[in-house]
Order: structure tokens, then sequence, then C-alpha cells
């Protein structure tokens, strides 16, 4: 057994570290959270909170306790969105006929906005939640006649349940989600016609499911691998038309993919933590990505006492990291990172900042 997990995490270190190649636009997962971004973007093989029903339901199998978060708004937004808004104030940085003038006085600028929420209850092998995010993604042509765009609108009740197997060395974990999405995808939509959602969107409902495995030897530092079979069998978005809005044209399908993932728990002290992880992301999908850097993460975390927490990481050839002061009922997270927004020949990074501000009961 121990031979075969060392041959397993060897395996899937020499993965992440030989396909490393180097479609312009950025890879975008149904939920990407703050802790994640500020290790690279790696957290499958560590998340043990709340996020795990999105991330990893395997790691419902981490929870000792049962709570909720009641009150949990993270904001993201990039650097140009910054200077854009200096430039021409918009009031609503989602809705894309706000924010025109903005792109417009900033031709060839990407543009990125984020919002999301997460109230959830979830205790050990069990949780539910409502997910709720706005994500804007725009840049105008040097001429001005059309305008890249990703606008994405999720609404989604999540249920997530793991199974504990050996003492909790090998988790399985499924989750359930109902999406329902307003998404507009155009690289080329006209600056001159109407930029109403209503008129260029399209809407849908999902039926969505990951499958979530994490295996944990029980010897020093903890060495943990772990895999998340998301979208199983495709997710598609004809269940319906949407609650909130009714189109004829359904949101992508979001095909089924793999991400893997290796990491390490080390015990420093007492009061003192680490965590260090690597993943590979769409290993089902990477024939379609000719930019693989796109597709590696890796992080480490220091954790002192459970209240201070510092971050740092690698995400698609960038920078990560962030910071997070956490009691019992509150938690505050910062974490800056960088997306790469380029070409196979021309790589190009985009700085993105976020916050978020959790109160849990």
């Amino acid at each position: 057994m121990k031979r075969i997990f060392w041959i397993a995490l060897i395996q899937i270190v020499l993965l992440l570290g030989f396909t490393l190649d180097v479609n312009a636009r950025e890879r975008r997962s149904f939920y990407s959270g703050i802790r994640c971004q500020a290790m690279g973007g790696a957290c499958i093989a560590v998340v043990n909170d709340e996020t795990a029903l999105l991330v990893n339901p395997a790691g419902l199998g981490k929870l000792r306790d049962i709570y909720g978060t009641i009150f949990d708004p993270e904001i993201e937004s990039n650097t140009n969105a910054n200077d854009m808004y200096a430039d021409s104030a918009y009031s609503n940085p989602f809705n894309l006929s706000d924010v025109k003038p903005a792109l417009d006085a900033n031709r060839g600028s990407y543009y990125h906005a984020k919002a999301q929420l997460f109230p959830s209850i979830v205790g050990r092998n069990f949780g539910i939640g409502i997910y709720g995010n706005s994500l804007l993604d725009a840049q105008m042509s040097a001429d001005g006649t059309t305008i890249d765009t990703y606008y994405r609108s999720d609404l989604a009740a999540v249920l997530g349940f793991n199974f504990r197997f050996f003492d909790g060395r090998i988790k399985l974990g499924v989750n359930t989600k109902l999406i329902d999405r307003v998404e507009v995808d155009n690289t080329a939509l006209s600056s001159s016609g109407s930029l109403e959602y209503k008129d260029i969107a399209n809407s849908g409902l999902g039926l969505s499911t990951d499958v979530g495995l994490i295996l944990s030897a029980p010897w020093t530092f903890l060495p943990t691998v772990s895999a998340v079979l998301r979208d199983i069998g495709g997710t598609s978005f004809n269940q319906g038309s949407g609650f909130r809005m009714s189109t004829t044209g359904r949101p992508n399908v979001v095909s089924q993919d793999l991400d893997v993932a290796a990491a390490l728990f080390p015990i420093h002290s007492n009061y003192v933590r680490s965590t260090w992880t690597v993943e590979y992301r769409g290993l089902l999908t990477t024939a379609d990505e000719p930019d693989k850097a796109k597709l590696l993460h890796a992080g480490i975390e220091l954790n002192l006492g459970d209240v201070f927490f510092v971050r740092a990481g690698y995400n698609q050839r960038y920078w990560t990291a962030g910071l997070e002061l956490a009691s019992e009922r509150f938690q505050w997270q910062l974490a800056s990172y960088g997306e790469e927004i380029g070409t196979v020949d021309t790589p190009k990074e985009d700085r993105r900042y976020s916050l978020k501000f959790a109160y849990r009961f």
C-alpha cells in the first residue's frame, strides 16, 4: 500500500512538471475562491471549509463541526478596471452598457470584474448552499466597432455528500448543482447595437455533478493525492430557459474534465503549520489547450494558530499572494494573482485583486 501511494504521488508530480508547453481567452471555472487564488489556484487537495462543496466535495470529510456561513461577499477586479473607472465612472461594474464608455476610452485594455456570494451550512460529510456570482470580461477593439465580451451570472443550489473509509484515509465525495445561468460569449459583439443582456445573452438551467477523491497516508507530513471529475457526462443548460431570463439560445455546454493534485501538510510546532500543493487542471481537455502553462498551479500556506494565514503561489506563469485574519465568527481575506489572457506566442498577464469578508455561526 505504501509503495503504491508513493508511486501515484511521483507520477502526479512528474505529470505536473513535464507538461509545460509554451486561444487567447482565459480558462474559467464554475467557482474559484480567494484562498485558491492566493495559493496559485491550487486547492482540490487542501480545501477544508464550506467551499469544499464547490471545489472538491471529498473535502467535506475534513470538517470537524457543523457551521453556517451567513454572509460572505467576495469582490474582484483587475488593475485596468480601476484605471477605467477613473477615466469614465460606471454605476454597475457588471452591466456592459454602463461599462462601455470606459471601454471606449481605453480601447485594447482588458476589463475584469467579479463578485460572488455563497451562504451555506456544512458539517462533516454533508453540506448545502446557494451560490451566486456575476462576472464580466470585456475588451473593445482598437477601431471601437466590436467588444470581445464574456459575461456570466450564475444562481445555483448545491448539495454535497462525502463518504469516509479506513478512518478517513480515503474520502469520496459527490455534489449536485442546479444552475440557472445567463451567459454572453461573443468575441466580436457590435458596440453600436444593443448591449442589454435581454437582447444578447443566452440563458438556461443545467444539472451538474462532480465527484472528488482524497487519499491521505498516515505518515509524516500527511502526503495526499486528490482528483476531481467535474461535470460528469458534460453539463448542458437545456433543462429550461432559466428562472431569471427567458431566451431561445442556451449557454455553452461545459465538457467533462479531470483535475489532479498532490499535497503535504507539515506541522512545525503547536501553533505553526504549513500546506504545500501542486495541481494540474483540465487533464481530459488538455489537447484543446495549446498553452499548457494555463493548466499548472502550485501554492503554499503558512498557518499561525488558525488565526493568521500567509499564502503564496504560482498560477499560469505568474505569482500569487494572500493574507487571512480569522476568528470564530469573522474572516477577512485579501489576495492578488496573475491570470493568463494572452496567446501561446505572446503570453500576457492580467493582474487581479480580491477581497472577502465572511460571517459565520
